[in-house]
C-alpha cells in the first residue's frame, strides 16, 4: 500500500487526509495542536465545494438555510447599496468551522493516523523532520498554513506572506434577527454577518491598521453602525482578532518532486470572496484525480487559485479605501451597478414568468 504524509490537520489536511485514503492509500497525518479540532468562526462553503465534499463523501453542508429578509450591500448609516435578491447569484452555506472540521474528520477510517503534539521542524532530502526522527513517504502534502515549513524549506527564495494593510475581527453571536446579512462598507472599515445554519449569526469586520497593533477594539470602530450590527457584538462572548496576509504573486509551483503544497501552504488569500478553505477542500478533492500524474495538480490548481489570491486582494483594496472622495466614487458606482442589476433581474425574473 501507498503511503502518505499530511503536515497540518486543518480543513485541507483533513480533507486531504480524506481523499488520500478513499484512494487506497495509508495516511499519516502530523498536527503541531495538542489535540485534532478546528478554531475560528464561520466560513462560506461555496456551491463547487459542496461538490467537492460529495466527491470526498462528505455530507451536511448540502443545503443553506433559507435568507427570509433582506440581503446585500449596505453603507454604513443603513442604507441599501444593493441588494442580494438583485444580484441572482446562488448564497453559500454558511458554516462554523469547527463543525465543518468535525463532518470532514468524521470520514477518518482505519486507513488514516493522527499524531497529535507533533511540531514539524524542516523538510530535508525527502523526509519531514520532526524532533530528531525523519518521516518518509511516498508523497508529502504540506497542508501546514501562510508560514508553511515545507514550503519554505522547497521554495527558501520565495517571498512567502504579504501584509494586506488591515486586521480582521471575528466572532459568532447567539441572536434572533430578521435580517439576511451581507456586509457594510464604510471608510478603511467593513462588517460582514450571515446566518449559520445552526441558527447563530456569524459576523467578521475588517479595519485598516498597522500589522501587530495592540489595543485593537471592534466597539471603537464598529459599535455606532446601523442596526443590528450593535446588537451582534453584544451577543458576542468571544471576539477573535488577526492581521490579514496573503502570499506573494506569483505562487510557486504547488509540486516539487514527491511534494504537494495545498491550502493556504499554497495559496494563502485574503478573506475577501469567502473562498479560502473552500480553495482547500476543492484541492484535495482534485488530488486523487492525480495521484498517477502530479504535475497535472498543479496545472489544474495553480491557475484557479492564483485568479482567486489576485482578485480578493483587488476586492480589498476597494473595500477599505479610506479618503472621503475615492470612497464617494466608490460607493457611487456601486450604487449604481446595483440598481443596474435589479433592472436586469426584474427583466429576467418577467422573461421567465412568460415562458
Amino acid at each position: 500500500m501507498r503511503t502518505a504524509i499530511v503536515v497540518g490537520a486543518g480543513i485541507g489536511g483533513a480533507a486531504a487526509a480524506v481523499g488520500l485514503e478513499r484512494a487506497g492509500w495509508q495516511v499519516t497525518v502530523l498536527e503541531r495542536a495538542p489535540e485534532l479540532g478546528e478554531v475560528g468562526a464561520g466560513i462560506s462553503v461555496w456551491p463547487s465545494t459542496v461538490k467537492a465534499l460529495g466527491e470526498l463523501g462528505v455530507t451536511g453542508v448540502e443545503k443553506a438555510a433559507v435568507v427570509s429578509a433582506p440581503a446585500g450591500m449596505r453603507r454604513s448609516d443603513g442604507r441599501w447599496v444593493v441588494k442580494a435578491s438583485a444580484l441572482g447569484v446562488e448564497l453559500p452555506v454558511m458554516i462554523h468551522r469547527a463543525q465543518l472540521h468535525d463532518l470532514i474528520t468524521s470520514r477518518f477510517g482505519s486507513g488514516v493516523t493522527v499524531r497529535t503534539g507533533v511540531t514539524v521542524d524542516g523538510f530535508e532530502d525527502g523526509a519531514v523532520l520532526v524532533g530528531g526522527e525523519e518521516l518518509r513517504a511516498d508523497l508529502v502534502v504540506a497542508a501546514d498554513g501562510l508560514r508553511s515549513v515545507v514550503r519554505g524549506a522547497l521554495y527558501p527564495e520565495y517571498g512567502g506572506p504579504r501584509y494586506s494593510g488591515y486586521t480582521a475581527y471575528r466572532g459568532i453571536a447567539d441572536v434572533e434577527l430578521a435580517d439576511g446579512g451581507g456586509e457594510t462598507w464604510g471608510r478603511g472599515r467593513r462588517f460582514g454577518f450571515a446566518r449559520l445554519i445552526d441558527g447563530r449569526y456569524y459576523w467578521y469586520a475588517t479595519e485598516n491598521r498597522p500589522a501587530g497593533a495592540e489595543n485593537a477594539d471592534v466597539w471603537t470602530g464598529f459599535g455606532e453602525w446601523h442596526d443590528p450590527i450593535p446588537r451582534l457584538l453584544k451577543a458576542t462572548e468571544t471576539v477573535l482578532q488577526n492581521d490579514i496576509y496573503d502570499l506573494v504573486l506569483p505562487l510557486v509551483p504547488f509540486v516539487r518532486g514527491n511534494v504537494v503544497l495545498l491550502g493556504d501552504a499554497a495559496h494563502a488569500m485574503t478573506p475577501n470572496l469567502g473562498r479560502g478553505a473552500c480553495t482547500a477542500i476543492e484541492d484535495a478533492a482534485a488530488l486523487p484525480r492525480h495521484l498517477g500524474n502530479l504535475a497535472a495538480y498543479d496545472a489544474e490548481r495553480r491557475p484557479a487559485a492564483t485568479k482567486l489570491v489576485r482578485v480578493s486582494r483587488a476586492i480589498g483594496r476597494v473595500g477599505q479605501l479610506d479618503s472621503r472622495v475615492p470612497c464617494g466614487v466608490r460607493d457611487g458606482v456601486l450604487t449604481v451597478g446595483g440598481k443596474l442589476a435589479g433592472v436586469l433581474g426584474r427583466k429576467r425574473e418577467m422573461g421567465e414568468s412568460r415562458v
